[in-house]
């Protein structure tokens, strides 16, 4: 693969070899020093996985164009890598590349029932069955809509549903997305780069360059060549940064978790039928709030109860005497506190269903955590992802549970508006102590504690949040 990639133009190979890391599997690992924000890597535009390219193939290219309706970008290039993986001749460069593909993922659609158990009551879970059937229709209408109607260039044994998921997958876990300019975007595959592994400690660093259509990589950190000494020069692996993604989209795409992940989040899913009373009057103060009748929305460690969630709450739990006074200031109806009576009902309902999803789970998160610890599952296993997957969430919402309990506190002792619902009560985070001196965390500068003794306590299920907080803060003071 590299020959043909030096031969096609690509740049930076000579400093960069393949490597297999115990932690990480195959990545690239560095042959010199690099300096923050050195481009290392250059692979040219001729040799990227791209609809464009996948359209211009002279035999796949009319093929694609004649499907109606047309097929989606992942399933093109899905596609297209499948075509040339069947080819049995030309195409050498992208064969070789392909034959460096992973044979197989780790990716939640390839979990036996059993391994996918462990996670029951996650969003991944759920989101995991609908994917199957997703794959499954999609497939079905591959067959009908293309591979039936050119069977000569899709033999059936080599496109077959567990190929179909297989090149999915491929997209999935090594496309990079880049927005353009003219505020389109374009996802691609870039051979060899993507090898390159994730790690949050690097800065974001590939880039696409709109006017020569190359894919550049830039090193996020310094990288040193390694420690010498008189017989041994140890080499570091390169990293790139896929983004703050939750341990449950990893998961999904990218087949592996990241333990004690503090982008760990819950996606709550608000949902009204369109036959509860007064539909119509409340789905138009959803629109002018930025919302709809079907709203997701995500709890994360630093923000698990967003603004967002009680605005849709609050117009649902409307009344048809509470409509009839806001109507006339409809623009902002829904932004601040509607009433007390409206603020209560919202948050019960709110303590009552995150409550309900936390029930859900399989398994409690003390138990997984000393699963964990007492290795019940084996490291790195698809149950072990599982575990953590569900441990993230049940935090997140175990927090928005204690957040809405707080501010329901807060209303019903009389506290004033928003502003001061909005802050919970000063008291212990491990005790719940409120009439003792406090001392606030020295990282994130959040919770508060009586003392050393709940501190130390509290730590394990604060040190998630307690990091993503003081990243947040840092970023920003940066």
């Amino acid at each position: 693969m590299e020959s043909w990639l030096k031969q096609s133009g690509a740049s930076g190979l000579d400093d960069l070899e393949l490597a297999d890391f115990s932690d990480t599997g195959r990545g690239l690992r560095t042959l010199r020093r690099f300096k923050e924000g050195e481009k290392f890597l250059t692979i040219p535009r001729g040799v990227l996985w791209t609809v464009e390219h996948a359209y211009a193939d002279p035999f796949l290219g009319p093929a694609l164009l004649s499907t109606r309706p047309p097929l989606s970008v992942d399933d093109t290039l899905a596609i297209y890598i499948l075509f040339v993986r069947s080819c049995g001749s030309g195409y050498d460069g992208l064969r070789c590349h392909v034959a460096a593909l992973p044979a197989s993922y780790t990716s939640s659609i390839f979990f036996a029932e059993a391994e996918l158990e462990v996670c029951v009551g996650t969003s991944l879970y759920t989101t995991t069955k609908q994917l199957d059937r997703q794959i499954e229709d999609d497939y079905r209408g591959l067959v009908v809509r293309l591979f039936g109607r050119h069977q000569e260039l899709f033999p059936r044994d080599k496109f077959t549903i567990e190929n179909y998921k297989w090149a999915l997958c491929t997209v999935w876990s090594r496309a990079m997305d880049f927005k353009l300019p003219d505020g389109d975007s374009i996802r691609l595959l870039a051979p060899f780069a993507d090898m390159l592994n994730h790690s949050s400690e690097v800065e974001q660093c590939h880039v696409y360059d709109v006017f020569s259509g190359n894919l550049s990589v830039l090193a996020g950190k310094n990288y040193e060549s390694g420690d010498q000494c008189a017989y041994l020069e140890v080499f570091f692996q390169v990293f790139i940064n896929y983004g703050p993604i939750p341990n449950n989209r990893l998961l999904r795409l990218y087949g592996f978790v990241v333990p004690g992940n503090p982008n760990d989040s819950y996606d709550l899913v608000l949902v009204t039928h369109p036959m509860a009373p007064f539909f119509e009057q409340k789905h138009k103060l959803w629109v002018s709030a930025g919302l709809d009748s079907t709203s997701t929305i995500s709890l994360t460690l630093t923000d698990p109860l967003p603004r967002r969630v009680l605005r849709y709450l609050r117009i649902q739990r409307l009344h048809e005497s509470d409509l009839a006074i806001i109507a006339p200031h409809q623009s902002d109806a829904a932004v601040e506190k509607i009433s007390d009576s409206n603020e209560v009902e919202v948050l019960r309902f709110l303590v009552e269903s995150i409550s309900g999803l936390l029930d859900v789970f399989g398994t409690q998160l003390e138990k997984l955590e000393e699963q964990l610890a007492e290795g019940f599952y084996s490291p790195g296993g698809n149950a072990w992802s599982a575990a953590h997957v569900s441990l993230g969430e049940q935090r997140v919402l175990r927090l928005t549970r204690k957040t809405a309990e707080d501010l329901l506190a807060a209303v019903e002792s009389g506290s004033g508006n928003e502003r001061g619902l909005l802050s919970a009560p000063a008291q212990c985070a491990k005790c719940e102590k409120v009439s003792v001196q406090l001392m606030r965390c020295g990282r994130c500068n959040k919770v508060m504690y009586c003392g050393r003794a709940c501190q130390v306590a509290h730590y394990k299920e604060h040190k998630a949040m307690c990091l993503a907080t003081a990243s947040k803060n840092g970023s920003e003071r940066n």
